[in-house]
């Protein structure tokens, strides 16, 4: 199989709908649209692959410490520590999988940019759309919020399900943007949404738009996370943020596609070292003991092309997943284990 080819059609074809910002420089192909510049033959590849071959938006982990890896074509993938199961290929079919969540029962949400959501609760698949009541068939991300509501962040807005119903929230509503990136619910119980315009909270009966200190609006946010001290961080075309719920902090001119804190408290990224100009992602750690520093330490742990580096986890473990525009990665504080083969090249 040759995986260098497919993994760089791939790149071409999906950035184009997957970055907002540099949508007019992307390169076409002469491809099907229906499958986003893939032959019948490429996803055929790459939906039997041992192994997540193509590229991963999202990596979860499950209550039993499985990694949960939502790899586009590929379909979804746990890995328990020694092997891969694709569990959505042979049930499901081909979609083009964005996230995947484990809810609190134990049952399975996978999401997809071009088929809505599923539900699967080991038995029965449950497949949620438009008809449903979803408020867009391009589903980029799902959460579980503290009272067990599951919310989706859709091409058309953000859907609230109870487990009976959908309530959809678009920016007649006080929304930002209807195209959605992420959600996270923050100590307080507010939900935070990033969208592909600007980024906003909701606290159960008001939207409210964040400007930074010049008045203007934060624009294309993918990734926001709440730290330990409770400070709101989150990326966007400018960089690296940091929200103490009255100051803006420009941490970073580093794009940050995706953000976690680990269990030390350092910071990690996935992104473009030198946005706008997108030709090299790279994983980067800021180091805790500098983030309020005028100019905090970072290490480069990873760098590569183009969107090398997308989805970031810390496992149970300790170690850092690290999902790429051509499979997934582990980094285990010394080596970075890199999982396209049987063996996995170190």
């Amino acid at each position: 199989m040759k995986y260098a080819l497919i993994c760089t059609l791939f790149l071409m074809s999906v950035f184009h709908t997957c970055c907002g910002q540099n949508q007019t420089n992307t390169p076409q192909d002469n491809f099907s649209k229906e499958h986003n510049g893939y032959s019948e033959s490429q996803i055929k590849e790459l939906s039997t692959s041992r192994v997540p071959m193509s590229m991963v938006r999202h990596v979860k982990q499950d209550r039993n410490g499985n990694i949960l890896i939502a790899a586009a074509w590929g379909g979804v993938f746990r890995y328990d520590g020694k092997s891969f199961t694709n569990l959505t290929t042979s049930k499901i079919g081909l979609h083009r999988y964005w996230d995947v969540l484990e809810d609190r029962r134990g049952n399975l949400w996978f999401a997809t940019s071009d088929s809505g959501v599923y539900h699967y609760n080991g038995k029965i698949i449950q497949h949620f759309t438009t008809r449903e009541g979803l408020a867009n068939n391009r589903v980029m991300a799902i959460y579980e919020d503290r009272a067990g509501i599951i919310w989706f962040g859709t091409g058309g807005g953000v859907s609230r399900y109870d487990g009976k119903s959908f309530r959809n929230f678009t920016t007649k509503d006080g929304l930002s943007n209807n195209d959605l990136t992420t959600i996270i619910e923050d100590k307080t119980g507010k939900l935070w949404f990033g969208t592909r315009g600007e980024v906003c909270f909701y606290d159960g009966k008001t939207f409210t738009v964040l400007k930074n200190k010049d008045g203007k609006a934060f624009n294309n946010v993918w990734s926001i996370i709440e730290d330990k001290k409770g400070s709101i961080w989150f990326g966007d075309i400018n960089g690296l943020w940091r929200y103490d719920g009255s100051t803006f902090t420009n941490v970073s001119q580093r794009g940050a596609y995706a953000i976690i804190e680990d269990k030390k408290g350092n910071i990690w990224t996935t992104g473009d070292v030198n946005p706008p100009n997108g030709d090299v992602w790279a994983l980067s750690r800021y180091d805790q003991k500098s983030l309020y520093n005028k100019k905090p330490a970072v290490t480069e742990i990873k760098s590569g092309g183009r969107m090398d580096c997308l989805a970031i986890l810390e496992a149970n473990d300790g170690s850092i997943w690290v999902g790429s525009g051509g499979g997934v990665y582990r980094y285990d504080g010394k080596t970075i284990t890199d999982f396209k083969n049987k063996e996995g090249q170190q």
